[in-house]
């Protein structure tokens, strides 16, 4: 058998186009933050990505 499994290196974190970094948010917050994730099976980082980019498209500041 001379076929070989190529394995292509993995970028280097950050390269992706995505930053990665901690926020606080309320219990409450993540527990309907679950519930949206179990309902829709997407992933929490999933959602919180859209909601953040809907949020800042459709925000005014005054």
């Amino acid at each position: 058998m001379s076929e070989k499994l190529v394995i292509n290196k993995k970028g280097l974190k950050g390269e992706d186009g995505y930053k990665t970094f901690s926020i606080r948010i309320k219990n409450d917050t993540v527990e309907r933050l679950d519930e949206l994730s179990r309902l829709s099976n997407r992933s929490r980082n999933e959602l919180i990505n859209a909601l953040l980019e809907f949020a800042i498209e459709n925000c005014e500041v005054k």
